[in-house]
Parts: C-alpha cells; sequence; structure tokens
C-alpha cells in the first residue's frame, strides 16, 4: 500500500472536478454508486424529464441554462452539462439563505474537501509522508490526492443539502417546491441519514472500513426501497368499515416534485375471491387561475392532498371486515404524473408509465 501511495505522489495527479477517474482510484465503491446517481445525471444531457421541462422553459431560446446553479453547479460553456461531480459537494463549507433560493458558499483553497464521519468530528486530514531508515520505509497519513476536513458540523446535520434542496421560488414569488428544513437540523437522523444511509463496502482503499455512505442517494428515481424503511403502513377494523393508515416518518412530503403523483392500491380477498377497492391518489399540483401549469408560471396551490411530513394519513373503505379476510396494500408512485408526460412530448418513454412500488403490506384479518 505505501508502495502504491509513493507512486501515486511521484505521478502527480492532481485531484480536478473533470477528473472523476482521479476520485475512483481511491473510492471505486462510492464512484461506482455516484456513476447510476440522479446527481450524476442530474443536467438535460442524461435526464429526459429535466430536459423536457427545460425545453419549454423561456431561458431555453437564450441558451442560458438557468438551471445550472444546482443541476450543473461548475457548468461552464466547455463543459457541456457535465452535471453535479463529487467536488460540487465536497467543497460546500456553508449555505447562504436567500428568498428566491438558497445559495452554496464553496471552498476556494486547492484540494481541500468537507466530509462526515462518526468518530473523526473534530478531525482535519492533511497528507504528510515520512521516510526513515534513509528512505527504504515510508509512513503516509491522509491522501495524496486531497486533505479531507471532518470539523464542518453542516455535513452532519443534513444543512448542506439546503444549498440546492430547500426550496424554489419563481419570478411571480411563489415556491415551486419546498423542503422542512427540520430535516436538516438534528445530527442523528437527516437528510444524508435517509438518502445516504450505511451500506457495507469500505469508503476508500486507503483506509478499510466495513460501511460507506451510499453515493447512489437513494430517492424515488434511485434505491427507493432504502427509502420504504420510512413508511409504515397497518390497517385498524371499524364498524361498518376499515381504514389503510400511511405513516410518513419522513420530515418531509412523502414525494416533494410537483410532476410526482403517488397511489395507494387495495385489495380485498374473501372466500377465495379477490375485489380491488378505490385507488386513492396523493399529488401537489401547482398552477394559475385554478389550473396546472409549469413552474416558471405558477401563482398557487391548485391542489394538495400529498402526504405530510410525519404525518399518518387514514384512508377509509366501505367495507366490514370478517375472520379469514386478507387485505392487500401496495403504496407506490409514478415519477411523472401520466396526464403529464404526453404534454412534455415523453408519451415514447415507457418508463415514466411504470408504477414504482415504494412498500407493499399484507394483512390476516383474525
Amino acid at each position: 500500500m505505501r508502495l502504491i501511495l509513493t507512486l501515486m505522489v511521484l505521478l502527480s495527479i492532481t485531484l480536478s472536478a473533470n477528473n472523476l477517474n482521479t476520485c475512483k482510484s481511491c473510492h471505486p465503491t462510492i464512484y461506482n454508486e455516484f456513476e447510476q446517481s440522479y446527481h450524476k445525471k442530474s443536467t438535460v444531457k442524461y435526464d429526459k424529464v429535466h430536459k423536457a421541462v427545460w425545453d419549454k422553459h423561456p431561458s431555453k431560446m437564450e441558451e442560458d441554462y438557468t438551471c445550472a446553479k444546482c443541476h450543473a453547479p461548475e457548468e461552464t460553456k466547455d463543459t457541456a452539462h457535465k452535471g453535479i461531480t463529487c467536488i460540487s459537494c465536497h467543497t460546500i463549507i456553508d449555505i447562504e439563505k436567500h428568498t428566491e433560493s438558497n445559495k452554496n458558499i464553496y471552498e476556494t483553497k486547492d484540494k481541500t474537501l468537507y466530509s462526515a464521519q462518526k468518530g473523526m468530528e473534530d478531525q482535519k486530514i492533511i497528507y504528510k509522508e515520512k521516510s526513515s531508515m534513509f528512505g527504504l520505509v515510508k509512513d503516509v497519513t491522509g491522501s495524496p490526492y486531497h486533505d479531507i476536513d471532518y470539523t464542518n458540523k453542516n455535513f452532519y446535520t443534513g444543512k448542506i443539502c439546503m444549498g440546492c434542496h430547500s426550496h424554489k421560488q419563481n419570478e411571480k414569488k411563489f415556491n415551486v417546491c419546498t423542503t422542512d428544513l427540520a430535516g436538516a437540523k438534528n445530527e442523528k437522523s437527516n437528510c444524508i441519514t435517509c438518502h445516504m444511509p450505511q451500506v457495507l463496502g469500505s469508503s476508500t482503499t486507503i483506509r478499510q472500513s466495513k460501511t460507506h455512505a451510499f453515493h447512489g442517494f437513494a430517492g424515488v428515481r434511485n434505491s427507493p426501497e432504502l427509502l420504504a424503511k420510512y413508511v409504515d403502513i397497518s390497517y385498524q377494523a371499524l364498524d361498518n368499515e376499515f381504514e389503510i393508515i400511511v405513516h410518513n416518518k419522513a420530515p418531509h412530503n412523502l414525494l416533494i416534485h410537483p410532476l410526482r403523483i403517488v397511489k395507494l392500491k387495495t385489495v380485498l380477498k374473501r372466500d377465495g375471491k379477490s375485489e380491488e377497492l378505490r385507488t386513492h391518489t396523493f399529488m401537489k399540483i401547482i398552477g394559475t387561475d385554478g389550473k396546472p401549469s409549469m413552474p416558471w408560471l405558477a401563482t398557487e396551490i391548485v391542489k394538495d392532498n400529498m402526504i405530510k411530513g410525519d404525518e399518518k394519513r387514514s384512508i377509509k373503505f366501505d367495507k366490514a371486515l370478517k375472520s379469514g379476510d386478507e387485505i392487500e396494500v401496495v403504496l407506490g408512485y409514478h415519477i411523472v404524473n401520466p396526464k403529464v408526460v404526453k404534454s412534455l412530448g415523453l408519451e415514447d418513454e415507457k418508463e415514466l408509465y411504470k408504477f414504482i412500488i415504494l412498500k407493499s403490506s399484507y394483512f390476516k384479518i383474525k
């Protein structure tokens, strides 16, 4: 290992936002997760839904990619929508609050990155190399590519995410989307612990660890199964009906983006027969004059029955349960509301019509 590190230094490979292979050499597991994430696929080059919305944006005519602030923070005319990179997040020092949207404050010092690691909260690891026995043995501390600062509290509370994921206000002073800031205050449970949970595999080849923070960024478009544990489904039998109770344990709406739509599908099995009960739909629609519209035109919430943060939503069914009945419940979603897919010109993208299961539950009535 010492020989490998020495060769790294001799090669003088400089950490660069444009050279993710540099990151891959020491963080192969994290790199492979990140490659599949929608942080990596955050721009119009990779994300068909984002492109479809952007193509309708007034700024598109001027090729002024106004989404770049968050979707491609290192965007220049020469980088062609490379999206979010490792550097984009690991050089954020703090978040500056603004009415329209927050702003990330970035480190300008070369080769200085920030991160979080339990037990290292007061540590700054500077690369050092010591020689002994006439240079035959080398003791190496840290990484030859960068220094790493573990003291930034924002990386432990989830506040680091609030530069882009807090809120977005359009020119009409209307909040298009908002994330509850309660999810970025607690070190034990926050944006990072939910969306970047600890999974098996070492975070680096330089220093082995049993687990690492998942860099695929669990969400509705990637690894939803990692988020399913924050949803509970139960039932309760009443006099002449029953109810399904969905508990959203997240501090924000079950789904935040106004294009998403959630569905609860319920099947009652009785005496060998199956009956599909009414499908319940949850959504938040923004628009103008009581009708849905594009985000930059929206001035109001047209409809909002989305399951809120830390809410227990009761959905009642006009059926009296009896012993031996079975109830199958599936809670899932569409990445884009099927009614909107065609208006975005995405009707040929079959995956957008898929119903993605977030959580399913089975109950047998005694």
